[in-house]
């Protein structure tokens, strides 16, 4: 243990290094005024109590025998039973001198308050304050009102609440205090409600309540019990909306201390941003009216609270400072709205469960009388505001109880033990008003408006508010309302009671606490789904007693007795009985209904027959009173509201009809008399007739008959009344008497299918004209017509009015049909074919397209250019067919060809028509077979292809379903028949299977007969076939020579040779089907193969000879030695045996049985066995017992007295140490072939090596040195090349890598044993090329072609070469680059601003590893440009092409171009030449669109001519000098120089613009050019021409300047739009990803989110690796290696399982197949079997019947046709379905489905007895595997050893490996995402940057100035433009700054180093006006062809 002391700005150091099991803990001295303030640190052990004492004795420097206390910040006193309960890590405790001792100075605790884990468990619940159109500040408050609630819930006084508004600045800056007399809280609970979250439920556990445990209240009317400070969360948001910091004090009862804590905005970000823990703090202890710590102006009011303190047992003030001014300013304007608002949450807490009855006679006396909440606010100068809540006599649910006369009160029971008390209370109408409240945040009054239905209901008193307010455990939530409930909400019929009293009821939910509310308690979370859902229990409560009745039975009986007791409106009188409405849709209103004769209404009597008039209807109704109606069964007078009144509308003449309307839209004002006039008024000027005239004539008669199209003349019309007075509206000023009359005219045709109507017009009365119709010329269709002439009403286009008909006039006539002028052709009956006869039907017309027929004969023309047309008539009548017409002529396609065909009929008007067909082959004639000669040479086993062709009789192919053609072969037997489909093409190539005769010899005569057997009248052809033999190879012969003698050696021979011989002298012939030996080639030696040496001589194989073949050394050992010849047409084979023999005797092997260590004189016990073998150790077999007399035994001292020699079959020999003489390999394959290995890859295994003796016996040698001798060209790692033997006599050299070039090498060891070297063995390695390591670029393109500027590059195809010269395939196309930039001179190539272009989409059509890039454009420059194609073999690595040198050579010419655009000459007439010169020196070049300099090949001339600038003027046109017109230049090498000068005296026109015209007149141009043009002034005053060419020159300076200074403006607003896309683009990245981010549950914070997502990827990373390295199941066969692509690898390695049983039985099914190889081709696995000679089993997958192969997706057997048919047990899965493929999974797929097939993985074997029992019922079982290691095969067979799985170690590393986590994976998406979304922020900052410093640049002042400058320029130019007398110019050149576009236009985004010296070029300054000459000639061949051929300004007309 150890301590120290500490000062309160730091955090003390411990004095001693802290154990890992230590604990720390703070303590303060305040035993005496005179200790140290500051705390001392102590770190103790897990010590017991005494040794803690102990520690803080020593630590304090306290004698041990004084006597003190150390107690908590709470004042619990350590104790032996207490302290390893208190005592915790980083606990504050006192030394006091006893428990209850006032504290001497205040202390500082430390707390951390990391909000609970609930803050993201329940992060998903409404969280903030929304405002739902209300100021959310009082429902914050509300939030500390409720902590002093549940503080003062257990007070036995008065509860007393103060809300304390400290608005005076003299006392501090503004703050809001809550103070509550409540019990207070410890220092410990204190902390604990800094910690967000934590509710009353989750203090329980690691913290220690507030609330000293949480018990739930009993259950108290309407759940007044106080238990809402809840959540943990509501009083934190609350301080923190108010204002930016909150001071909490209090001080429990029982203690002396006050705990204060301070939270502030302030000091979270001064963490933050000091890195220091956001959520920890100091709570500061001390004595009460202590404020000694408040020393900031800002805060003196605290010291008047603080000094409150003095005499108060227990109490909690929350201080809530920098009060945000809005909120200050809604709590002083809004006092009286927000205090009502607090009075309406807290009603019922203030005034009881009854609530506030400000009526009733007698108040009860209630427990909470004594909640007494205060509000104050103090402001400067102004005298306080005082307000109790329970003062406040006007917030609604003190309005709502006092207005309502009856109440219904009822409970709800929800599932659990959720409780909700309800009550509704009705408010009725009283005599001519609603008693219902008005809510000033919720008015229901509405204004009337007028509905456009006459029946108007009136809304409710409710209007659109909810009936129920909710509250929860007696406080209001206010945003969640319920609208109803079914059994109270208004019924779609009616009821027992009218449906506007549904609308005169308010209501209340009371709730218990087992309803979930917001954590701010603004909302109810599910309130109301648990109230309607079905199982809710509704009951009423009558006088106090709960009563099961049905609730909307009860309710309705209610509401009907409230609105007869309560509603007074209208007296109902004169009862005449009970009637039904059966005039009202709903059924069920239409009865009962109470009819009276008379009411009294508002002091006033109506009844029957009395006149009246409405209001607020659409239209005013006048008319009189039939009777009243009341709905209900009514007997007598009865006081009601509503009723309505059925009228009898007034004249009845006019209006024979009744409205019933409600009573309350009666006319109470209206006098008897007025209404009177208006029905005697209404009955006068009503429509009677009408009166046409036709004033243009064309005058229609009554049933008249017209030709179509005759015109219906004008009509003028006039409705008339009885008196004969025109009118144009209804009479009157009220029903209807604001409608106009219109006048429709409709013309009718009656057509068989019914009368249409064809025209219709509506005229209205103009004023100063009548109704008027124009002339109709329209009437074209045949048929019986009426025209009809209505007057109708304006809007609604009614024909009658008050029941009887407007005025109407009718004319019918009819219309007929003319003569045929016209037709045209009808359809077709396709198709049409060569020499088939069809019809052409034509339809002919009359001028308006009326069907009509011939009447005279008509001979038709056919015409159709390369067809021959006849036809056999034409049909006459009312149808004209063309009939039997036939088409000939050529086609050229089966599909058909398209003719126009034209049709001509003498004598119409339109006499012809002209139409497309297509003519399509006609029927097969006739069939060509190529090739044409008769007799065809074919070879004995190919297919000869016949071209055949199926033709029409006009030659055409032709085609037709099912046109098989069929071959048949004559003059030998099995021979094929050829067939082939014609019915698509009409020709197709016939040929089929090869033709291939037996033992053929000689040349063999066939016939093929060719015919179309579904066509008969198609002949046949013949054509004769010569079958030749066949050249093919088609036998192999082996022999061995024997001298001069050849000895055949036949197939599957078996030849007996010496043992370590070598058979010498092998040959081989090959013989074709004529028995014709083969000569050899080159091509036919590659197909020879041989398995006993991987090397073959070519040379040796093309003159027919064998490798020699080395017989074994041991004659257990056969070679099978197989020759094979493999090509597209034939296999063949020869193979024989080798069987060695044992070699002459050499050596003596002896065999000891028995101890080899013997005592001096003992005899040797055990028998020494004597076997003779060759030199290899071989048994030589041919020796006899008669060798025993040549055997010696001697020895040193040996006693052979009792030595027996006997002869026997076997021998043993006694083990003898050998000295070494020898190094041996151990556990390596026979050495004496090479070993193959791929280059930069390691050996299979490690090498090893064995000290022996001469005979092989190891020899436990140690120290022997070994050293590895290889050649300069292999390199070995590691390059460790000594190494030392053990004691066993073994050397371990370790696996080593290879390095080396293609091809074999040798690895020699060396060892020397007393200075003597031992024999040692040779490696020969065969280093195979790596056929994944890239090492070229190969590029390929078309190299003769040509590169003109601005064109396209021919397409570039690329492919990765790796060391196997082979193609590397699946690379990702975006490691693959083009780059591309301009030689800087012949000498140096490096790259220099070169562009970047990517590869092109891979075409379907073209093989995998092929990149193109295609389309890419070649430089607008003329030059010298490198292009070089790069891949990125990693991030620093790059592989390169050689680079491609390209000459961009100049486009077509397109334009004419001086050097260097010259000023615009002012000339004059003059003597002076000077004054008459145009141009001088001006040289013309042929540039192409891109300005570079061409044509130097053209020859030819350029004109010159002088124009007008508008051709069309006729003026003098100006002479060159000779008086000529045209001048011609010679045009040589592209270019022609100029030279021009006007005339003396020349015509003209004084101050006037002319054109200089230069025409070229080239040999050889494809297009011709744009001439060049150039303007000039012209003057006849030589002064007056000097004055205006100063002018001239100085508009053409100003010209160029400001298209500078355009351009510059055009470039920088380009900039700023790019950079700004970039902006956006950057900023939806980054969005996206974050969101993504979301989806992994990464949240990001708004700051430092750079750090915190590389600490992130940092973590993800480690876990990502910890997942890597935690232990999985391997394969740990040795794979083989992968030197060639076809190679897949072993099958071991190809799957990956899971489950470990299932990976153990199904590794042990398959272990026979577990070593195969499997590979791609048959080629590749050759390959490896004569590598590994015959060894290695290998599997090609195009040898594999695919077709047999299992369906992946097959369900299993149990399963047919989607049913199950047996319900299996043990959780069958097929095998294949646990397999996971890391590569080549359709591959894989194939190799599986072949070796499992349909094997199913059971459990046990029980489960799959019972499998296969229900199987084999319905279908065949495949094998079952049980995870427990049984199989039963297919045939049922199960049991004994050999179908039982050993233990996975005895598997010997042949199992399927498990696959990587899926954990593994999850992290390396997270990480590309977290590092995607780190490359996209870092982005967006920089383009943010770059944004932000141009937009910077462009407001400089400099800025400013140039577009001030600009402005000045333009105005300067306009000027002179004026004076020179020309129209001032809109637009200057562009050309001046095109260079600089060019550069930004190279590519499509510009790089941030383009932009940045494109802006530093524009804002140079130096370089903007004063341009040297030679820059200006740069700019002038980059302008656009526009301004070229003219100036900029526009001319004069």
């Amino acid at each position: 243990m150890a301590a120290a002391g500490s000062r309160a700005p730091r955090r003390p150091a411990l004095a001693t290094p802290r154990g890992s099991g230590d604990r720390t803990v703070f303590l303060f001295d305040r035993r005496r005024e005179q200790a140290d303030p500051d705390e001392k640190v102590l770190s103790y052990g897990n010590a017991n109590y005494r040794g803690f004492r102990s520690a803080v004795c020593q630590a304090f420097g306290i004698n041990t025998d004084e006597n003190f206390v150390i107690t908590t910040t709470n004042r619990k006193e350590i104790t032996e039973d207490n302290f390893s309960e208190l005592v915790q890590d980083g606990v504050t405790l006192y030394l006091l001198q006893s428990v209850d001792q006032t504290l001497l100075s205040a202390t500082k605790e430390r707390i951390d308050f990391l909000p609970h884990y609930d803050t993201l468990v329940k992060s998903g619940m409404y969280e903030y304050y929304a405002s739902e159109g209300q100021n959310p500040l009082p429902f914050a408050l509300a939030e500390l009102i409720d902590n002093s609630l549940s503080a003062t819930s257990r007070n036995t006084g008065i509860r007393s609440i103060q809300i304390k508004l400290l608005f005076d600045e003299s006392q501090g800056k503004p703050a809001v205090a809550v103070i509550d007399n409540g019990r207070g809280m410890t220092s410990k609970q204190l902390n604990n409600w800094a910690v967000y979250r934590l509710s009353k439920f989750t203090r329980q556990g690691d913290f220690e309540s507030d609330h000293s445990g949480y018990v739930r209240p009993l259950p108290v009317p309407r759940s007044l019990n106080s238990d809402i400070s809840y959540f943990g969360v509501g009083g934190k948001q609350a301080v923190f909306f108010v204002g930016h910091s909150t001071r909490m004090i209090s001080k429990p009862a029982g203690t002396q201390d006050v705990h204060e804590l301070v939270l502030s905005k302030e000091d979270f970000e001064k963490k933050e941003k000091n890195k220091e823990a956001i959520y920890s703090g100091y709570i500061r202890n001390r004595k009460p009216s202590d404020s000694t710590h408040i020393t900031s102006d800002d805060e003196r009011f605290l010291h008047g609270l603080i000094l409150e303190e003095r005499d108060k047992e227990s109490f909690t003030a929350v201080v809530i400072t920098g009060v945000q001014p809005d909120h200050m300013q809604y709590l002083k304007n809004y006092f009286h709205l927000w205090t009502r608002q607090l009075a309406h949450i807290y009603h019922y807490y203030i005034h009881g469960p009854k609530g506030n009855e400000t009526n009733a006679v007698t108040k009860d006396v209630s427990p909470f009388n004594n909640i007494d909440i205060q509000i104050s606010m103090f402001e400067k100068g102004k005298v306080p505001k005082i307000v109790n809540l329970r003062e406040i006599k006007d917030d609604m649910q003190t309005l709502y109880i006092n207005t309502a006369a009856d109440s219904f009160e009822f409970k709800a029971h929800v599932d659990g033990e959720g409780i909700v008390e309800g009550i509704i209370r009705y408010h009725p109408f009283l005599y001519d008003k609603e008693t219902y409240p008005d809510d000033p945040c919720f008015p229901s009054k509405l204004g009337d408006d007028d509905d456009d239905d006459c029946f108007i209901v009136e809304k409710g008193a409710r209007g659109k508010r909810p009936i129920f307010e909710c509250f929860w455990n007696g406080r209001l939530i206010p945003y969640t309302t319920v609208e109803d409930f079914d059994w109270c909400a208004s019924p779609k019929k009616r009821g027992l009671a009218p449906i506007e009293c549904y609308n005169r009821i308010s209501g209340a939910l009371f709730t218990n606490d087992k309803f979930q509310v917001s954590t701010n308690k603004l909302t109810f979370m599910d309130l109301e789904l648990k109230l309607k859902d079905k199982n809710t229990l509704f009951t009423r409560i009558f006088n106090g007693q709960e009563q099961r009745m049905k609730i909307d039975r009860e309710f309705a009986l209610w509401l009907k007795d409230c609105h007869e007791k309560y509603d007074k409106q209208i007296k109902f009188t004169v009862f005449k009985g009970i009637t039904t409405r059966t005039d009202l849709p709903s059924k069920r209103m239409q009865s009962p209904w109470a009819v009276y004769a008379a009411i009294e209404w508002d002091g006033k009597t109506y009844k029957t027959g009395q006149l009246v008039k409405t209001i607020k209807t659409l239209p005013l109704f006048y008319g009189s009173i039939e009777k009243f109606f009341l709905y209900g069964d009514h007997d007598g007078d009865i006081f009601a509201t509503g009723g309505e009144v059925q009228i009898a509308l007034e004249p009845q003449a006019l209006y024979a009809e009744m409205k019933t309307i409600p009573i309350s839209k009666l006319d109470r004002t209206v006098s008897e008399k007025a209404v009177k006039k208006y029905i005697e008024d209404e009955m006068a000027r009503l429509p009677d007739k009408l009166s046409v005239t036709w004033p243009e004539g064309d005058e229609l008669l009554p049933n008249e008959t017209r030709f179509a199209g005759t015109p219906i003349g004008a009509l003028r019309i006039e409705i008339l009344n009885k008196k004969g007075e025109a009118m144009q509206k209804l009479p009157g000023t009220s029903h209807g008497g604001s409608k106009k009359l219109l006048v429709e005219l409709k013309v009718i045709l009656h057509s068989p299918t019914g009368n249409k109507e064809i025209i219709s017009h509506i005229s209205q009365h103009g004023g100063k004209w009548p109704y008027w119709f124009k002339k109709m010329e329209n009437l074209q269709k045949l048929g019986n017509y009426t025209l009809k002439l209505q007057v109708v009403l304006n809007e609604s286009n009614a024909d009658t009015y008050a029941g009887r008909p407007l005025p109407s006039k009718i004319f019918k006539f009819t219309i007929i049909e003319g003569k045929p002028e016209k037709f045209s052709v009808g359809p077709l009956e396709l198709p049409l074919r060569v020499g088939v006869p069809f019809d052409i039907p034509l339809e002919l017309q009359d001028e308006f397209g009326h069907a009509t027929q011939l009447t005279t004969a008509i001979k038709p023309v056919l015409e159709a250019s390369g067809l021959t047309l006849r036809y056999e008539g034409i049909t006459m009548g009312t149808k004209c067919i063309i009939k039997g017409v036939t088409a000939q002529g050529c086609v050229n396609s089966c599909q058909g060809k398209n003719f126009n065909v034209k049709v001509t009929l003498p004598g119409l008007k339109e006499d012809t028509q002209n139409f497309k067909i297509r003519l399509q082959p006609g029927p097969p004639r006739h069939l060509k077979v190529k090739p044409d000669s008769e007799v065809l040479k074919i070879e004995n086993g190919t297919a000869f292809p016949f071209q055949v062709e199926v033709l029409d009789e006009s030659g055409n192919i032709t085609a037709q379903p099912k046109l098989i053609v069929h071959c048949k072969f004559i003059g030998a037997s099995n021979l094929p028949v050829y067939s082939v489909d014609c019915s698509n093409a009409g020709t197709n190539i016939l040929t089929g299977p090869v033709l291939h005769v037996q033992n053929i010899k000689k040349d063999q005569m066939l016939k093929a007969k060719i015919e179309i057997p579904s066509c008969k009248d198609v002949p046949p052809v013949e054509k004769i076939i010569k079958l030749l033999p066949s050249s093919r190879v088609a036998r192999l012969q082996v022999l061995s020579m024997d001298g001069q003698k050849a000895i055949q050696i036949k197939h599957q021979d078996e030849i007996n040779w010496v043992a370590g011989g070598v058979m010498h002298h092998l040959i081989f012939q090959m013989y074709d089907e004529g028995e014709r030996e083969i000569h050899i080639t080159p091509t036919m030696a590659e197909k020879i193969k041989v398995n006993w040496t991987p090397k073959i001589s070519r040379e040796q194989l093309i003159q027919g000879l064998l490798p020699d073949v080395k017989v074994p050394t041991s004659v257990k050992d056969v070679r099978y030695c197989l020759i094979s010849y493999l090509d597209d047409h034939v296999s063949l084979e020869s193979a024989f045996t080798v069987r060695p023999l044992p070699d002459e005797p050499k050596h003596i092997k002896c065999k000891l049985n028995g101890p080899n260590t013997l005592q001096m004189g003992e005899e040797l016990q055990g028998e020494i066995e004597v076997m003779i073998t060759d030199q290899y150790g071989n048994q030589v077999q041919t020796m006899t017992s008669a060798c025993l007399n040549s055997l010696g035994v001697a020895g040193p001292g040996l006693d052979k007295s009792n030595l027996k020699i006997t002869w026997q079959e076997s021998t043993l020999t006694m083990r003898v140490k050998g000295s070494p003489a020898k190094l041996q390999f151990v556990d390596w394959p026979e050495l004496q072939k090479p070993v193959a290995v791929i280059n930069g890859r390691e050996l299979q295994k490690p090498l090893i090596v064995q000290v022996c003796d001469q005979w092989g016996n190891p020899s436990p040698e140690p120290n022997v040195k070994i050293s590895l001798i290889k050649s300069n060209n292999l390199k070995i790692v590691p390059s460790n090349h000594q190494h030392k033997t053990d004691e066993n006599g073994r050397a371990n050299l370790g696996v080593i890598s290879i390095h080396a070039p293609r091809g074999e090498h040798t690895l020699q060891l060396k060892a020397l044993y007393n200075k003597t070297a031992l024999d040692c063995p040779i490696i020969t390695l065969n280093v195979l090329p790596d056929p994944e390591k890239p090492i070229c670029l190969n590029v390929k393109y078309d190299k003769d072609a040509s590169f003109p500027a601005g064109g396209t590059f021919p397409d570039f195809m690329v492919s990765v070469l790796s060391e196997d010269d082979n193609i590397i395939k699946n690379i990702n196309p975006a490691r693959i680059s083009m780059k591309m930039w301009e030689a800087q001179s012949s000498e140096t190539r490096t790259m220099i601003d070169f562009t970047t272009f990517s590869c092109s989409k891979v075409k379907d059509d073209k093989e995998d590893g092929f990149f193109y890039f295609r389309d890419k454009v070649i430089p607008e420059r003329v030059g010298t440009y490198c292009i070089q194609f790069t891949f990125a073999m990693d991030k620093t690595n790059m592989l390169s092409s050689d680079q491609i040198i390209v000459e961009v050579v100049p486009n077509d010419p397109v334009r004419l171009l001086p050097d260097s655009l010259p000023a615009t000459p002012a000339v004059s007439n003059v003597r002076t030449l000077t004054s008459r010169t145009l141009v001088k020196d001006l040289r013309l070049h042929v540039m192409d669109k891109y300005n570079n300099h061409t044509g130097i090949d053209l020859v030819g001339k350029i004109i010159a001519k002088i124009k007008s600038p508008n051709e069309d003027d006729d003026i003098e046109i100006p002479q060159f000098q000779g008086k000529v017109s045209t001048l011609e230049f010679p045009f040589d090498r592209g270019s022609a120089a100029i030279n021009l000068v006007l005339a003396e005296n020349s015509p003209g026109r004084d101050s006037t613009e002319y054109v200089l015209v230069f025409e070229p007149d080239l040999l050889g141009l494809k297009t011709p050019l744009e001439p060049y043009r150039l303007s000039f002034m012209f003057y006849n005053d030589f002064k007056k021409q000097q004055q205006m060419a100063a002018l001239t020159k100085e508009r053409d300076q100003l010209s160029q300047s400001i298209g500078v200074y355009r351009n510059w403006l055009d470039t920088t607003n380009q900039l700023t739009t790019e950079l700004k896309r970039q902006v956006k683009q950057a900023e939806t990245r980054e969005t996206h990803l974050k969101s993504e981010l979301k989806k992994h549950q990464i949240e990001l914070p708004q700051i430092n989110t750079l750090q915190y997502v590389d600490s992130v990827i940092k973590q993800k990373m480690l876990d990502q690796e910890r997942v890597m390295k935690q232990p999985r199941r391997t394969c740990t066969l040795p794979n083989y290696p992968k030197g060639n692509q076809d190679i897949l690898g072993k099958i071991a390695h190809l799957a990956q399982i899971e489950d470990n049983e299932a990976a153990k039985v199904i590794s042990w099914h398959l272990a026979s197949d577990m070593d195969c190889v499997v590979t791609l081709t048959t080629e590749a696995a050759r390959s490896i079997f004569d590598e590994t000679q015959g060894r290695q089993q290998v599997l090609p997958l195009d040898s594999i019947y695919k077709k047999t192969l299992p369906d992946w997706n097959r369900p299993l057997p149990h399963l047919r046709n989607g049913k199950v048919c047996f319900k299996p047990v043990g959780n069958p899965v097929f095998a294949r379905d646990l397999l996971t493929f890391p590569d080549n999974v359709e591959h894989c797929q194939t190799v599986f489905g072949m070796l499992l097939g349909d094997t199913i993985i059971i459990d046990n074997l029980d489960a799959a007895n019972h499998y296969r029992k229900e199987v084999v019922k319905i279908t065949h079982c495949p094998t079952l595997l049980t995870r427990e290691g049984d199989r039963i095969r297919s045939n049922g067979k199960f049991g004994g050893l050999q179908n039982k799985a050993p233990p996975m170690d005895k598997l010997r590393g042949m199992v399927f490996g498990a696959p990587i986590p899926k954990l593994y994976s999850a992290f390396s998406g997270q990480i590309d995402l977290l590092q995607q979304y780190r490359a996209a922020v870092v982005k967006l900052d920089n383009v943010n940057q770059e944004l932000d410093l141009h937009l910077q640049t462009l407001n400089t002042p400099e800025m400013q100035q140039k577009k001030n400058e600009l402005a000045e320029q333009e105005k300067s130019l306009k000027e002179i433009e004026q004076k020179l007398g020309m129209t001032p110019s809109d637009k200057v050149s562009e050309s001046v700054l095109q260079p600089v576009m060019l550069e930004l236009c190279d590519t499509p985004i510009p790089t941030k180093r383009m932009r940045r010296e494109t802006v530093k070029k524009l804002y140079n300054s130096e370089e903007w006006i004063s341009c040297t000459t030679k820059k200006q000639q740069q700019q002038t061949l980059q302008m656009s062809p526009s301004e070229l051929n003219g100036t900029s300004r526009k001319r004069k007309a």
